[in-house]
């Protein structure tokens, strides 16, 4: 081959090299992404304890952050009884909200109201006295439906929320649904009818939202109370200050239910456990049944640090040979039950290093879910990000 062709191939190759190379170097720099150091769901170690289920009924147990824990068993609704009237306070309460420390609106006792009250009174039901014109506050008439458990009060309260009993029952329905109380079913606002029914599972659900409302967890865990009419009045929750239980409700219709909250301390930290016993002979014997939950559930949560400040969680790793941990910023401790399952989710920022990135740089968070526990602990850079070198950018072919 002559020379001069040799010479131009050439020169044209070299020619090739460079279009490529500046080809190259003029690409984008490509955003990097973080990868995990850990699992995206891990289970809690540890053997989950034997609680020591009601040998007859149901039960189901939780606790504050954590959610539902265990139940007994999937079973079919059964009268939920009085435990109904936590829902018809939840409704009132949403309704007419008792705020900056007032006591809500004024009721006036009606003619109906008292004939309700005769009614029941004469059926044996569990009621408070009440006389036409009678003045209560919103608080007042909550106490009266849930300390001494007063049936007529419960649709008393619905005819004054709602206008009347069947659409306050239709309310009651509507916020069981968005609680996902699946199983649930209310016919009326007292729990005295047998169609209104629920599980455990559901009943602790609805016990965690009420505990959410101060007005409400104040109420049920007064011990007496004195009412306009009625007088001094005691809180069918015989269970009340012992074992640390706050709360919540008692009933009893084809079997004895009792819906509870007790204040604990775990590990220095304070805690909320919740618990409902259905299906059983008597309350009394209810009472026992959530003593004993209680002291299997005390013994058995811990908190857990999740995440230590410094721990490193990910790493951003370039193509060119760069490398970053992603570090905690804080620490992480969650209430723990063994057997429950750890989530954890990177969500942090893909940056374009056309610069050099300190180290302590913001990276985004992990996001951790553990029951109803979620957090999110802030990340940083741990070691600086360099920069594509030239040799990488003019000779790169496909990233």
């Amino acid at each position: 081959m002559p020379a001069s062709r040799l010479r131009t191939i050439g020169f044209l190759v070299a020619l090739l090299l460079v279009a490529v190379g500046i080809w190259n170097f003029m690409q984008p720099i490509p955003a990097v992404a973080a990868t995990s150091s850990g699992l995206s769901q891990y289970v809690i170690t540890g053997t989950p304890p034997t609680l020591p289920w009601p040998s007859t009924g149901a039960a189901a147990v939780g606790a504050s952050g954590l959610g539902l824990i265990a139940t007994s068993g999937d079973v079919s609704p059964v009268p939920a009884a009085s435990a109904a009237k936590v829902m018809t306070a939840l409704v009132l309460l949403a309704d007419k909200p008792i705020t900056g420390g007032n006591l809500g609106p004024t009721l006036i006792i009606s003619d109906q109201d008292v004939a309700t009250y005769a009614a029941d009174l004469a059926d044996q039901q569990s009621v408070v006295p009440v006389v036409a014109g009678e003045q209560l506050n919103e608080y007042q008439a909550l106490e009266a439906l849930l300390i001494p458990s007063g049936n007529n009060i419960a649709e008393t309260l619905a005819r004054w929320d709602a206008g009347s009993v069947s659409t306050f029952v239709a309310r009651m329905n509507q916020r069981a649904a968005s609680l996902h109380l699946t199983k649930t079913t209310f016919a009326d606002p007292a729990g005295v009818s047998t169609q209104t029914v629920s599980t455990p599972t559901d009943l602790v659900a609805l016990g965690m939202a009420a505990m959410q409302q101060d007005v409400l967890a104040q109420i049920v865990g007064t011990p007496q109370t004195t009412l306009p009419v009625a007088g001094l009045v005691y809180n069918v929750n015989g269970a009340l200050g012992q074992r640390g239980i706050i709360g919540i409700k008692t009933g009893v219709n084809a079997g004895a239910t009792f819906l509870f909250a007790a204040s604990a301390t775990v590990d220095g930290q304070p805690l909320t456990l919740f618990g409902c016993v259905m299906g059983q002979p008597t309350l009394a014997m209810a009472f026992d049944a959530a003593d004993a939950l209680i002291r299997t559930m005390q013994g058995s949560l811990k908190m857990r640090p999740i995440f230590s400040r410094g721990d490193v969680v990910g790493a951003y790793d370039t193509v060119w040979g760069s490398h970053a941990n992603l570090v905690a910023t804080r620490d992480l401790t969650m209430v723990e039950w063994p057997g429950m399952i750890v989530h954890e989710q990177l969500q942090t920022t893909t940056p374009v290093v056309d610069g050099p990135v300190a180290s302590g740089t913001p990276a985004g968070t992990l996001h951790v879910v553990l029951g109803d526990q979620q957090g999110d602990v802030p990340l940083v850079t741990s070691g600086s990000l360099d920069p594509p070198g030239l040799v990488w950018r003019l000779s790169r072919i496909n990233w």
